[in-house]
């Protein structure tokens, strides 16, 4: 009896020496899913700011393009009232201002596309976003079905 007594004793020192093992492990384990919690909330503010210096930099670049290609649309006007010869511009030859009318259209036609490339730029950056939140979400869900 005395053996089974210490067998008991023992092992029931043992469970009690666990729990608190137990208890620590767990608590280690919650730091950690802080940790990383608190680090995955610091990339994914750093991706926000990223695509948002992003698309401030695309919006400056789009605003840059409709200036110039104000710029090219009233000269191209002008342009073309001398090639019909409603202005008083006889200075320059006919082949010369087709010349310049068609690099004109050219340009025009260049920057027409850098402006179809930062639109869909924009909008790549507007469903990274989205994709972003949604992610966002579905942890946020996730962690209140776990608990």
């Amino acid at each position: 009896r005395k053996q089974a007594t210490e067998y008991s004793t023992s092992s029931s020192d043992d469970e009690f020496e666990s729990k608190p093992s137990l208890t620590h492990k767990a608590k280690r384990t919650l730091r950690r899913r802080r940790k990383l919690e608190k680090e995955t909330k610091q990339l994914i503010k750093q991706e926000e700011l990223k695509r948002l210096h992003k698309a401030q930099a695309i919006q400056r670049q789009l605003e840059e393009l409709e200036e110039r290609q104000r710029a090219l649309e009233i000269f191209g006007v002008k342009l073309e009232r001398e090639l019909r010869g409603e202005s008083d511009s006889g200075t320059k030859d006919e082949t010369q201002m087709l010349h310049e009318w068609f690099e004109l259209v050219l340009e025009k036609n260049k920057l027409m596309r850098y402006e179809s490339e930062l639109l869909i730029i924009a909008q790549e950056l507007e469903l990274e976003d989205h994709q972003s939140r949604l992610e966002q979400k579905l942890r946020e869900k996730m962690a209140i079905d776990g608990k």
